[in-house]
């Protein structure tokens, strides 16, 4: 599982003067507010009236992707930076708001495996029609809904312009979240797949991508995995991948191109690569240990190699300098002892930049 937080959107969904939406919104912030921090999620509050999106105009179909209005692209980044999503809707004419509808039908590829939950809110059936309309729409887009939900009638549950305290309430409102939750972490492998900046691995399922500072978690774990075997032949605890914090790979993943690959939401191996002066540098290449001798070792090389910056010479890597495996390896591809014996304990390899 990720140690990245689950990002939620509260989309309170009705634009109409006066409308209770922000009222129901604002009840479930205060009542998720204490779950969400104990579950690691972070919760957004979006009011679609705040959006300002006109009536969908865009030339191109949303699964283009080519937005030519700054309106989209903003929705387009705040629904993609999302994880999963809460609609906040009511009932109009036994159906859901045209503004819902016109948000959804926006974007295509930014909607997909994230699962939605619904809050409603009317009078003879608290909402429900609209939500049972709504649903027919999201699962086009690939949206997963909830069988939780939470349906508010306005002639009970209203006074004074004010949601009435209801524990029966608070609690489905809290079992929505959980539910959320769940999904949205089982679902994550599947939204990875559908990234704008992945792109095919050497496994059968697995995905290529470049990794921020959101996957220092990961990285931490594999680092931990991978460099055993490296101090064991080299007699030595003294390698930084096994010593560095979460925060300290998130320093330098803010630094380096890293790319992971990933299968099933699982990091399998990586490498990270930039330019100093007129060298490539290539480092941290690892695969996890179940996996190795299968060629994802030399496909992250090949791929790194391959981003090399133009301006540069040559390729330049280090490893342990008893590390005798990753050494045959780096020959075959190429590369030529540079030095044997730095003071640090490695060997540096070079190769031009093909």
């Amino acid at each position: 599982m990720s140690t990245r937080p689950i990002r939620v959107l509260a989309l309170v969904c009705s634009t109409r003067p006066g409308a209770l939406g922000p009222v129901v919104g604002q009840w479930l912030i205060e009542t998720l507010t204490p779950r969400a921090a104990e579950l690691g999620v972070e919760l957004v509050p979006v009011a679609v009236s705040d959006l300002n999106l006109p009536f969908l105009d865009e030339e191109e179909h949303p699964s283009s992707g080519e937005y030519r209005h700054e309106h989209t692209r903003r929705w387009s980044e705040t629904v993609d930076a999302a994880d999963a999503f809460i609609a906040i809707t009511p009932e109009y004419n036994h159906g859901m708001p045209a503004t819902l509808k016109n948000a959804l039908d926006y974007l295509s590829r930014e909607w997909a495996w994230k699962p939605i939950g619904f809050v409603s809110y009317g009078h003879t059936s608290a909402g429900t029609r609209a939500v049972q309309h709504a649903k027919q729409v999201v699962t086009t887009l690939r949206l997963v809904p909830l069988g939780a939900t939470v349906a508010i009638r306005i002639g009970e549950a209203v006074q004074d312009g004010r949601l009435r305290p209801d524990p029966a309430r608070q609690a489905a409102g809290v079992g929505l979240l959980d539910e959320l939750v769940r999904l949205a972490h089982a679902l994550r492998p599947m939204r990875e797949r559908v990234r704008a900046d992945t792109w095919a691995g050497p496994l059968l399922g697995s995905y290529a991508r470049r990794l921020t500072a959101d996957d220092a978690g990961q990285v931490t774990v594999l680092q931990r995995c991978c460099w055993v075997d490296e101090a064991l032949a080299n007699d030595s605890m003294a390698i930084p991948a096994l010593h560095e914090s979460p925060e300290q790979v998130r320093d330098w993943l803010t630094d380096w191109h890293t790319t992971g690959l990933w299968l099933d939401g699982r990091l399998l191996g990586m490498v990270r690569t930039r330019r100093v002066d007129t060298d490539w540098h290539l480092g941290r290449l690892a695969v996890v240990p179940d996996l190795r001798g299968q060629g994802l070792g030399r496909w992250l090389l090949r791929t790194a190699e391959a981003a090399a910056d133009p301006a540069c010479d040559r390729i330049v890597l280090f490893t342990g300098a008893r590390s005798q495996r990753n050494i045959d390896l780096y020959h075959r591809e190429g590369y030529r002892t540079v030095s044997s014996a730095n003071p640090d304990g490695t060997t540096s390899l070079a190769k031009p930049v093909a």
